[in-house]
């Protein structure tokens, strides 16, 4: 429950020999009233200014983007950040005031502290080159060619991060180098994850299948369901199509990664399994003559993905998750704390049987979530099968003559591809953690099975979710709603008035097993760094499973921000790896293929 709204007051008044410093001549007395709602919530800060003098109108131009030039009061402001208010009157005059807001609560200073570190971290990872080097102009201009702009009059703009330039050249250029092994290996994957080649005398703790679902459950997540309707909310239904091709390209990354992970993955005298990105990037590069930049990056993935790990795969999940279980079941309200302590528990029960526990639950739940998902998907789907053809229509119009407003073809498909880069994690080298531990003495197998993961991903479940929204209309409702969860949820709800109680139940199941993969991605990179014993296994574990109670209970901000960059980060060392190691992947795989056409590699059912 929040408190009474408290009334913080700070007045001050210009006397007539400011004036000229100012150089304002009407303007006799500006007042700031800074109100703070006394709750632990974060981003809840109000400022109001008073103006007296000069010539109304008065027009406000606030650094907070989102409060209009006529408001004098702006809502929505981030503790322990500056604001700025420049006031100009019907005569042009003008004077500027800034306002910092103090961080009070825990939740609010945390937040606070994070914030210089996002701020940094968004101008590197999210860093647009073509625009830096005056490629192309980033405003966005409406079809009449008049600039958009946002609350507070600045221009509207778009990006191309470099973290998705990164990845989806990467993914381009293995696809090519890999001879499209997205597609020619494609009917091959679901003969191993079938088991038609499993040897049982390979060394490994997981099957084909229950690698592969583990891996899947860290990525069919939140952002199927939220990150989709955002992306189609921004880049409208164009998004869609490129969203396709990215996870298509995406396969091919997957591939090269995952084999690498079997390749390099170390077996100690009890079978149990560490692979992953830290070991291809540190002894792969030793043999190119880079071992010291191969050691400097692996230790730099791990400190990435274990940060990852507490945010994104973990914090992220739980909260999203309680949120969306509160809405649609009021009496969860307010009982977030008690909600992560159950979450937790499930979440233990799990993950301290290791990668054999993990992967004998995501081998039941990941069909099932899934099969719930794309089958309540395409109920909707046929009992709108009048509407496909225009759906079809408008995903390609919107892909190649899309409306200006939303950025042109360059806005719409930056959406598309950064929905399906941020979904997928093809580049990211998170999977092939998992997939190190596959029962197999041929890396390239594995690899091919782990290409199966974007196209169930993006391809099969994100387009899912995008159809839906499409074929019901929300598309052009995404400015009623508060958050891509909530659009989706209510796409849902417009056909069949329950339909968003499933939705409810596949949202948890994500959410779960999205946490208990992504514990084990943190634990195998906290191993690298600090070694393998039982103090450094349970510290770990403890850690992973507070931080589910905290994700549950309080508001996040920045924190999540900054998690979230770091698992895109990983990519910037894993795909340095990946492109230096490119070729002996591609010598295994033709040597693969040779073998499996010569019958050298054999089917045992």
């Amino acid at each position: 429950m929040k408190k009474k709204l408290l009334l913080f007051i700070t007045s001050f008044s210009f006397v007539i020999s400011s004036f000229s410093q100012l150089q304002i001549t009407e303007i006799s007395e500006i007042r700031d009233d800074s109100l703070f709602l006394n709750t632990s919530e974060i981003n809840d800060g109000i400022i109001a200014v008073i103006v007296t003098g000069g010539e109304p109108p008065y027009q406000y131009y606030w650094s907070n983007k989102n409060t209009a030039l006529d408001e004098n009061i702006s809502y929505g402001c981030t503790e322990g950040t500056e604001y700025s208010v420049l006031v100009t009157d019907a005569n042009g005059l003008k004077a500027k005031k800034t306002f910092f807001i103090e961080a009070k609560s825990i939740q609010e200073k945390i937040n606070s502290a994070f914030l210089p570190i996002v701020g940094f971290l968004d101008m590197v990872i999210f860093w647009d080159p073509f625009h830096a080097i005056g490629i192309y102009d980033n405003i966005i201009k409406n079809k009449k060619g008049e600039v958009l702009k946002h609350a507070n009059g600045d221009p509207k703009t778009t990006k191309i991060p470099i973290v998705v330039v990164w990845l989806v050249l990467g993914a381009i250029f293995f696809t090519v180098r890999m001879k499209f092994i997205n597609i020619r290996g494609f009917k091959h994957a679901i003969g191993l994850v079938k088991g038609d080649y499993d040897d049982p005398n390979d060394k490994g703790e997981v099957s084909h299948f229950q690698a592969l679902t583990t891996a899947l459950s860290a990525t069919v997540g939140l952002g199927n369901i939220a990150g989709v309707a955002i992306a189609i909310a921004v880049g409208g239904p164009g998004a869609t199509f490129w969203m396709i091709v990215a996870g298509l390209l995406g396969m091919s990354a997957k591939f090269v990664e995952c084999t690498l992970g079997v390749k390099y993955r170390k077996v100690d005298e009890n079978g149990e399994v560490s692979g992953g990105p830290m070991y291809y990037l540190r002894d792969g590069l030793a043999k190119y003559k880079a071992a010291r930049l191969g050691k400097v990056m692996a230790i730099l993935f791990a400190i990435l993905c274990i940060g990852g790990s507490f945010g994104g795969g973990n914090m992220f999940q739980a909260n999203q998750a309680y949120e969306i279980l509160g809405s649609q079941f009021p009496m969860m309200a307010d009982n977030g704390p008690l909600f992560g302590i159950i979450l937790s528990i499930l979440v233990g029960a799990v993950i301290i049987g290791g990668i054999k526990s993990i992967a004998n639950v995501t081998e039941k739940i990941v069909p099932f979530m899934a099969g719930l998902y794309v089958v309540t998907a395409l109920i909707i789907i046929f009992m709108n099968l009048s509407e496909i053809g225009n759906v079809f229509k408008l995903i390609f119009n919107g892909a190649f003559a899309p409306d200006a407003a939303l950025g042109g073809v360059i806005g719409v498909l930056i959406q598309g591809f950064r929905r399906a880069a941020f979904s997928n994690e093809a580049g990211v080298g998170s999977a092939s953690i998992a997939h190190s531990a596959a029962k197999t003495s041929e890396p390239v197998s594995e690899g091919i099975v782990s290409l199966l993961e974007p196209f169930i991903d993006t391809v099969v479940i994100c387009t899912m979710t995008a159809l839906v929204i499409i074929i019901t209309g929300h598309h052009e409702l995404s400015a009623s709603f508060d958050g891509g969860a909530s659009l989706t949820s209510a796409a849902f709800g417009s056909v069949i008035s329950w339909f968003p109680y499933l939705l409810v139940v596949a949202i948890f199941l994500f959410a779960f097993s999205t946490m208990i993969s992504w514990s084990y991605y943190g634990l195998k990179s906290w191993e690298y760094l600090f070694g393998k014993s039982k103090v450094s296994e349970y510290s770990y574990k403890l850690i992973f499973l507070m931080f589910i109670v905290i994700g549950s209970s309080v508001s996040l901000g920045s924190v999540l921000d900054f998690s979230d960059m770091m698992i895109l980060a990983m990519a910037f060392p894993n795909i340095v790896g990946l492109l230096f190691l490119s070729k002996e992947v591609r010598t295994d795989l033709d040597s693969y293929f040779a073998r499996l056409k010569s019958g050298e590699i054999k089917k045992y059912k």
